[in-house]
């Protein structure tokens, strides 16, 4: 089954086995070869129920097609964007539907130098050449072989952060049955100075405990509790695939994205003074300030994990940060990490030799965000044109990605969704009075 609707905008996703099966996994092999014509490649997939016989089916396509195939195993997102780069090899995919509920299988696809590919850079002609795929080839299994780079991927993340500058942390982490409970581990032993509670590290497709999307509020309920039980310094959340972390600080509360990649951007710049950076349009402005503040360059730039990778490619730039949790290293194949931005938080609270609520108390007192509001519309089109005519005596508008509005003191920007009638709004103000009656403005013209 291979159904043409499990081709997004910057992966593959569906539900298993109705929207994508064996067989079209093993389509998708053969035609992601057939494509690329890459001669070495490497596929890894996470700990869903499914994956092991998707990968399976994948790699099986690659290599009937003629691809030399390294089977990582069980490994999450970033590895695979690692031994992609690492290795020079000429691409790879993983088996993987990241945060979705347990009955989602999907992939995630990269070109040599872990270049993604979506929906402009070539996945839509992967599907139409495995929509083609009508015929199962055989003989390709001696051009797979096993490839152990788990030794390789640890030295790497652990080479950010100066391991003697870790002061002794309390760090309650959820895995949340996903892939951070496998990666984190052989980290973990090499810092010792750490006092870790685990929570829900075994690997598990059926999430018994939540479901690993902590961008909803239900899936932080969890670790916000545990975080303030056990009187920790901080905690850690991990989405299903590793690739994204998130923090709640020593008091419990959240820290988005946006504060999350400043204080990463301003660590970021203590060890590359000057470096470029880059946040996305949606950001507070507590980002650019913070980056320019400590001598770094700000570059924004439009949502997604496809445009920032080229972007940093592009402009050599260091670091990387969106506010839904993708944080990107150029020394680590300019690619995102959940593992990396975790090290480093770890690192700057103990370098700051304060609390983590204390260094985020200068955002909390003069950045007020809404976070991401999502409002069903009719017509995407019709209410974007609406909100720059209202909107565009109050300040600049840009369409770098959707509409975005800056006054002196409040901004905002309203994208569509990729795949769903949806405008996501994100608005920021220099006092909450005025972010509270902006924000209801605004979402009252989407609504109306």
């Amino acid at each position: 089954m291979l159904d043409p609707k499990v081709f997004k905008a910057y992966d593959v996703r569906g539900i298993y086995p109705e929207d994508l099966d064996e067989e079209g996994a093993y389509a998708i092999g053969r035609a992601y070869v057939q494509q690329f014509e890459p001669r070495r490649m490497a596929v890894g997939r996470d700990m869903r129920m499914s994956s092991p016989q998707m990968a399976e089916a994948v790699i099986r396509g690659a290599s009937d097609e003629g691809a030399e195939v390294l089977d990582l195993g069980m490994v999450g997102t970033e590895m695979l964007y690692f031994a992609v780069g690492s290795l020079e090899l000429d691409g790879g995919l993983t088996v993987t539907a990241s945060h979705n509920p347990k009955e989602y299988t999907g992939m995630k696809i990269v070109r040599r130098g872990a270049l993604p590919v979506g929906g402009e850079s070539g996945l839509l002609d992967v599907r139409d050449r495995a929509l083609r795929v009508t015929d199962v080839r055989g003989g390709g299994e001696s051009r797979v072989s096993s490839y152990d780079i788990w030794p390789a991927y640890v030295d790497r993340v652990l080479s950010f952060v100066e391991l003697d500058a870790l002061r002794p942390l309390k760090v309650v982490i959820d895995a949340a049955n996903g892939m951070a409970g496998a990666m984190l581990p052989p980290v973990l032993e090499r810092l010792p100075m750490l006092d870790v509670v685990p929570c829900y590290f075994d690997p598990d497709g059926s999430f018994p405990n939540h479901e690993p999307n902590p961008l909803l509020p239900e899936n932080r309920e969890f670790i916000v509790a545990k975080t303030l039980s056990e009187g920790a310094d901080l905690g850690v959340a991990f989405d299903g695939d590793a690739d994204r972390c998130f923090f709640v600080d020593d008091t419990g509360e959240f820290v988005p994205g946006d504060f999350a990649t400043a204080l990463l951007a301003e660590t970021v710049l203590a060890k590359e003074p000057g470096a470029k950076i880059i946040y996305d349009v949606r950001a507070s402005w507590a980002v650019p300030e913070a980056i320019e503040a400590a001598g770094g360059v700000a570059l924004m730039n439009r949502v997604g994990h496809a445009f920032i990778k080229e972007r940093m490619r592009r402009d050599d730039a260091a670091f990387g940060g969106e506010v839904s949790g993708h944080y990107y290293f150029r020394d680590f194949s300019q690619a995102d990490t959940g593992v990396v931005p975790f090290l480093l938080m770890l690192e700057l609270v103990s370098r700051r030799g304060v609390r983590l609520s204390e260094i985020l108390e200068p955002y909390r007192s003069r950045y007020f965000i809404t976070g991401e509001i999502n409002t069903p519309v009719s017509d995407v089109a019709l209410k974007l044109q609406e909100l720059k005519e209202r909107y565009s005596a109050e300040g600049r508008v840009s369409h770098l990605d959707g509409i975005s509005v800056d006054a002196d003191d409040w901004h905002f920007n309203v994208r569509p969704s990729n795949t769903e009638p949806l405008l996501r709004l994100n608005l920021e103000a220099r006092s909450n009075e005025l972010m509270q009656r902006k924000r209801d403005e605004v979402l009252a013209l989407i609504r109306s």
